[in-house]
């Protein structure tokens, strides 16, 4: 949607208020069906980016409803550096923004092809329930041919909502995204990725992506899902989303390396009701199963080769982990959009 003089990306729940324009991830409707958790995580901004083109400064005015949220500054492929991340709290906080002139003279071979132009200006958010109070400057939406032709859509856990990278254009889905010079659509949803039929009826309907990446789910083995009961939803999910859209690819990544893997003597958790490798098993079943030419199978292991990239929570991975992921991902998606 456009407001104000500039484009919001991934908010399909944003609604003007009294207030601004709310930058909700998903509407109210597609939200309530789901677990208490993701409907609160899709309120967060995780991904949603601001962007418009502008002849001049630019100031941008946004508030967080409770807490804080940070806010990345791009022009095009370009991050600002890191000094420049805004930390937004409850009062109003503007963002002063104007163009670099000496990116215009960047030449045409040193940008990627079909990515964002360098005058296209982001703002990419992360946090909790953030408002854009409005715009001030001469500026207007970008146009198609200035921003990516493809869109990869993510749907996972904490990871895949960015977790604990330092910086959210740094998780792997993001990394990913830029590697393949994409825009990125992030439906993560931290502790709360249960796989619920309501969520795959979304993506499967959404016409906004060309690959579809879904990492699922330690959310469901860490609060008590069984193997079988992670099948029911997992085999849903996948062959939904890959039957309704037969010419696009569709990616279902196992579990990651987590502490049951690295520390294989160290008992599991009171609610586990089955080992990461069950779940493991699960999905390459359901995928083999699913028998959907566009639906592909990752292990998690194989896009996380190094443990070490994880943090001392051994679950969440830290920036290398996340950059060695991206990569590796953008890898394999890059191959299957070329053969789609």
């Amino acid at each position: 949607m456009n407001f104000d003089g500039a484009q919001i990306h991934n908010a399909r729940g944003a609604s003007e208020t009294d207030e601004g324009l709310r930058l909700d991830r998903l509407p109210p409707e597609t939200r309530a069906p789901l677990n208490d958790k993701a409907e609160t995580n899709y309120e967060r901004p995780t991904g949603v980016e601001i962007r418009f083109v502008a002849e001049g400064p630019v100031e941008i005015t946004l508030s967080c409803l409770d807490g804080e949220s940070t806010v990345a500054p791009y022009w095009g492929p370009f991050e600002c550096d890191f000094a420049a991340e805004v930390t937004v709290d409850e009062s109003e906080t503007t963002i002063e923004m104007e163009f670099p002139e000496h990116l215009a003279d960047v030449g045409d071979e040193h940008l990627p092809d079909g990515y964002f132009a360098p005058r296209v200006g982001r703002l990419i958010l992360r946090g909790r329930p953030t408002v854009l109070h409005g715009i001030e400057g001469d500026t207007r939406p970008p146009r198609e041919a200035e921003l990516p032709d493809q869109t990869l859509l993510a749907y996972g856990t904490s990871i895949t909502q960015g977790g604990i990278a330092s910086r959210f254009p740094l998780a792997y889905a993001s990394r990913a995204a830029r590697g393949i010079q994409a825009e990125h659509v992030n439906l993560g949803t931290g502790g709360s990725a249960f796989c619920e039929p309501e969520i795959a009826d979304h993506i499967a309907a959404r016409d906004d992506w060309d690959a579809a990446v879904l990492s699922v789910s330690v959310n469901m083995i860490a609060v008590g899902f069984t193997a079988a009961e992670f099948r029911e939803r997992a085999a849903y999910l996948v062959d939904h989303v890959a039957s309704e859209n037969p010419e696009k690819p569709v990616v279902a990544i196992t579990l990651f390396p987590q502490l049951s893997d690295v520390c294989p003597t160290r008992e599991r958790g009171d609610d586990w009701k089955a080992t990461a490798e069950e779940y493991r098993t699960v999905l390459r079943e359901v995928v083999a199963e699913a028998g959907h030419d566009n639906l592909h199978l990752l292990e998690g292991p194989d896009l996380l080769t190094d443990p070490t990239g994880l943090s001392t929570d051994l679950l969440h991975p830290a920036d290398p982990g996340m950059i060695e992921m991206g990569a590796n991902l953008a890898t394999e998606l890059d191959g299957r959009l070329e053969d789609q």
